[in-house]
């Protein structure tokens, strides 16, 4: 199996097991929702350039932060901030799932699911015309 169907698999398996885990814990189902796009905004940061967004970006899509954000909140005794944590990491889960990666400095579109040399949309496909283009996991 390629790696970056690993991952994938292993993204669905965050946003599965996350998911669950926020249901299990009785959490307000209309929060999820409100909740699910908000690390998206960190795309803002491409405003101030490729370098700024893709740091913006990958900060908060990478699992260190709403693991570090769960587990403050299971030490400290405050739900929320793991239902805020277990929603965050179901994001992260649900991008890599259909080939969001961490974004490089020097394009939007290069991510770590794409290889360098392929011009490719996030979900794999062959972008801008490229039909040379050989997405991961396709060769």
């Amino acid at each position: 199996m390629h790696p970056t169907t690993v991952l994938r698999i292993e993204g669905l398996a965050l946003f599965g097991a996350a998911t669950a885990a926020y249901v299990a814990l009785g959490a307000p189902v209309w929060l999820f929702p409100v909740l699910a796009l908000a690390p998206d905004l960190s795309m803002l940061g491409y405003l101030a350039g490729p370098r700024a967004g893709s740091r913006a970006y990958n900060l908060f899509h990478t699992t260190v932060a709403p693991i570090s954000l769960g587990a403050l909140g299971l030490l400290v005794g405050v739900t929320p901030l793991v239902w805020v944590a277990l929603v965050w990491a179901a994001h992260i889960g649900a991008d890599r799932a259909v080939g969001y990666g961490l974004k490089y400095p020097t394009e939007f579109r290069r991510t770590h699911l794409t290889r360098a040399d392929a011009h490719t949309d996030p979900v794999g496909e062959p972008a801008d015309g490229h039909a040379d283009a050989v997405p991961i996991g396709r060769e």
